[in-house]
């Protein structure tokens, strides 16, 4: 079944974007070869969400296409997952880089101040989108969603529902370029399969969430953080999260 919104909601989002790529609300602006906002799916039920765009995100337009973004491609597909069936974005739109002594460029984390002057764009997405579930890739997204500091480590895998995003169910995952790094060591293909999995439970999630809403247990209302948006109406959306 299509979503009667799904236009309107496309519209809205190409009209973000083209408000976005004008964005010099911080010193990335000066350095970037352009911003490079969220693409996919904006009728989507899943909505994964990471950190900043690299080297190669900045030459395409595109986030997570370098070699990140292909074990993200290849952990989504393992579950059946292709990137236009869902929405794929950062919280930062630029690329956080310095400049090293030899002159080329070096990917760094995105400053504080960069976050929050980013951070309109990503909560527009998500107003827009009102997805079933945010996937947030690595532990600073998470952050940014869920409002709290997290231990990425030890609740990856987990859900949230009290943040300021609900009614969407969050779940905080490894970002593959840490997994990426691993490559050639023992723990590499486990961590792949792990990514693969928690990638699979949250399609599985956004399918039931379709269907017919979930109530969260007392366990994962335990973690608590107040400030909720209106709830969601709950029209079926179209892709592979239908039954």
């Amino acid at each position: 079944m299509r979503d009667p919104d799904g236009p309107a909601v496309a519209e809205a989002i190409a009209e973000l974007r083209e408000a976005a790529l004008g964005c010099v609300a911080c010193q990335l602006q000066a350095d970037r070869t352009q911003v490079v906002f969220g693409c996919g799916n904006p009728a989507t039920p899943m909505v994964l969400v990471g950190q900043s765009p690299g080297e190669q995100e900045d030459q395409s337009g595109e986030p997570f296409v370098g070699r990140a973004g292909q074990l993200l491609t290849e952990c989504l597909a393992r579950c059946t997952i292709q990137r236009r069936h869902v929405w794929i974005t950062n919280i930062v739109k630029c690329r956080p880089w310095t400049r090293t002594e030899r002159g080329k460029g070096r990917n760094r984390d995105p400053e504080e101040d960069e976050i929050q002057a980013c951070r309109q764009w990503i909560e527009a997405e998500l107003a827009l989108i009102r997805p079933k579930v945010i996937v947030c890739i690595g532990k600073p997204s998470a952050e940014l969603v869920l409002g709290r500091p997290i231990p990425i480590s030890q609740v990856r895998g987990r859900w949230f529902v009290d943040h300021r995003f609900r009614p969407a169910w969050v779940m905080p995952v490894l970002h593959p370029a840490y997994i990426v790094r691993k490559q050639g060591q023992a723990d590499y293909e486990p961590l792949c399969q792990q990514l693969a999995d928690d990638l699979e439970t949250a399609r599985q999630k956004a399918r039931q969430l379709l269907k017919e809403p979930v109530q969260p247990t007392a366990a994962e209302l335990a973690n608590a953080e107040p400030t909720a948006p209106d709830p969601l109406d709950e029209a079926d959306q179209p892709s592979l999260f239908d039954a």
